[in-house]
């Protein structure tokens, strides 16, 4: 019997399918494309997948330089620029590859780990009972597992299989349109690599630039050919349905600017595209029996601000080590149904940021005064640094021990020293298993009956206050004890949140449940 079968393989549910193998379990992914089509979709990930990436050991392949992650200077907020330079603690990252490409790498990752992605498969039925869910596919091959996960998006076969509603709205009072295009030498800013157009003036890039007929973003990715998009609130729902085209797209900027701007087609293939409506909708439940929802499949939004990816590679990591541990049979109760009580409030934290960046372009003279507001506010750090955190997600804080500060956070950017140098907590993370960071060798004897699915590492910690911290597969904080607090309270929060997160402990095993052996630097485990 199949462990987990993925139905979708884009990025979550690549993601999801690397994170149950490195948890040892076998998922099989189906994908109804024969080939990755490559087609743009995002142009970048945004926010704290960014890090997760990192601690996976895939940021290096995506960037091509072994420099971690570092904070972004400056983003967009509602075609607002943030300066995130004035933040002591800027937790806004960015990595700016296709969607195309992080797709690859994820295939490649996934390819390596022994993932068994079947592509050409059809989803088009699916049953389940008390023990299993079977698969019904296009050319009647049937196939059981023990579950099932739509990372098929936002029109997600599995959720209408599995009878999930998706409410929300659709509108269609925007027209968006973008292109992949080159421009004449002349019109492009030497000095910020912008736009200066003749009758305008500067379009900075990579910024939303609203006017009062429009938004315009201009996009000139290294390596690649520059992205120009428009969005107009045109006074009738737009009808026409035959496919986009660049002179329509030159009328398009003209009209929002006042100014003509030459374009013409990169070299080789390139994108075209209008959307007419826009989504926001989270699925009624993510689970259903022994079929769960990741990704666009649980939720869609407005794509403003790119969180999309952000989102749906968070999904996924949650998910997969608390699946695995369901499979494996020592997951404590509840545990499974944490993934959504977890995810959701996060999805709607997103739909909130877009709806309310949306509403901040939008035309009209109150919003044109909402804005003078707005432009006021963001001079102080603390709003600009509240929503970099939105944005990013580093505001998230899943439930935990209120009296634990750094518990239900993504962990810090720790380095740990057990004598040999410094180690990266990204080094430490690659397998996907729960880890025990302990400078003061007090803790690893109380974790040892959890031997078999946590892991140890003693050694002096930098860039955290705390002086020990239990980190669970999704690199978020389950347990932490500072310097001063009594041991005997910490043990106690310890063995809870050991109890909380990894189950009951179990007679020690030659065999690991995981898939990959421990770090090495891990002596107790």
């Amino acid at each position: 019997m199949i462990d987990v079968i993925v139905a979708g393989a884009g990025p979550n549910g690549l993601m999801l399918a690397c994170e149950l193998a490195l948890a040892g379990l076998h998922p099989v992914v189906l994908e109804r494309r024969r080939e990755a089509t490559g087609e743009p979709r995002a142009n970048g990930i945004v926010g704290q997948a960014v890090r997760l990436l990192d601690r996976r050991g895939l940021h290096a392949r995506l960037s091509g330089t072994d420099t971690p992650p570092q904070p972004l200077p400056a983003f967009v907020f509602g075609a607002f620029p943030l300066d995130l330079t004035m933040l002591a603690d800027n937790p806004h990252y960015v990595l700016g590859v296709p969607q195309a490409r992080l797709e690859t790498v994820l295939a490649e990752r996934a390819a390596e780990l022994g993932v068994d992605v079947r592509r050409g498969r059809d989803l088009v039925d699916l049953r389940q009972d008390a023990d299993t869910v079977e698969a019904v596919l296009a050319d009647g091959t049937r196939l059981t597992a023990r579950y099932l996960v739509g990372a098929d998006g936002g029109h997600s076969v599995v959720r209408r299989l599995a009878g999930i509603d998706f409410p929300g709205v659709t509108h269609d009072r925007s027209v968006s349109r973008s292109a992949t295009v080159t421009v004449p030498a002349s019109f492009v800013d030497p000095q910020t690599g912008g736009l200066l157009i003749p009758g305008y003036g500067l379009v900075p890039p990579f910024q939303h630039t609203r006017t009062p007929h429009g938004l315009i973003a201009w996009a000139p990715f290294p390596g690649r050919p520059a992205l120009l998009s428009t969005t107009e609130w045109p006074a009738a729902p737009q009808t026409d349905d035959t496919p986009m085209s660049l002179p329509e797209l030159r009328s398009s900027v003209t009209r929002v600017l006042g100014a003509e701007l030459p374009l013409t087609a990169p070299d080789g293939p390139g994108l075209l595209r209008r959307l007419t409506s826009g989504n926001t909708r989270i699925a009624a439940r993510y689970r259903d029996g022994r079929v769960l929802l990741v990704g666009d499949a649980a939720h869609v939004h407005p794509a403003i601000g790119g969180p999309g990816l952000n989102l749906g590679l968070q999904d996924a990591v949650n998910l997969g080590w608390k699946l695995a541990a369901t499979v494996h049979g020592w997951a404590p109760e509840g545990l499974l149904g944490t993934y959504e009580t977890e995810r959701r409030p996060v999805a709607e934290r997103v739909v909130m940021s877009t709806r309310a960046q949306s509403a901040l372009i939008a035309p009209g003279d109150d919003v044109t005064g909402l804005r003078d507001l707005f432009a006021e506010l963001l001079t102080n750090p603390e709003v600009t640094g509240h929503i970099a955190a939105l944005m990013s997600g580093a505001d998230v804080r899943y439930p935990a021990d209120p009296a634990d500060p750094l518990a239900g956070r993504t962990a810090p950017d720790v380095t740990v020293d057990s004598g040999a140098g410094p180690v990266r907590l990204a080094e430490l993370t690659r397998t996907a298993r729960p880890l025990l960071l302990d400078s003061v060798g007090a803790y690893a004897e109380i974790a040892a009956p959890w031997k078999d699915r946590v892991d140890v590492v003693t050694g002096t910690l930098h860039g955290t206050t705390a002086s020990a911290l239990l980190i669970r597969p999704d690199c978020f904080v389950a347990w932490s004890a500072e310097a001063e607090t009594g041991a005997t309270v910490s043990a106690d929060r310890l063995r809870a949140a050991l109890t909380r997160f990894h189950g009951s402990p179990q007679a020690p095993s030659s065999t690991s449940p995981y898939g990959l052996m421990p770090p090495t630097l891990t002596p107790e485990s």
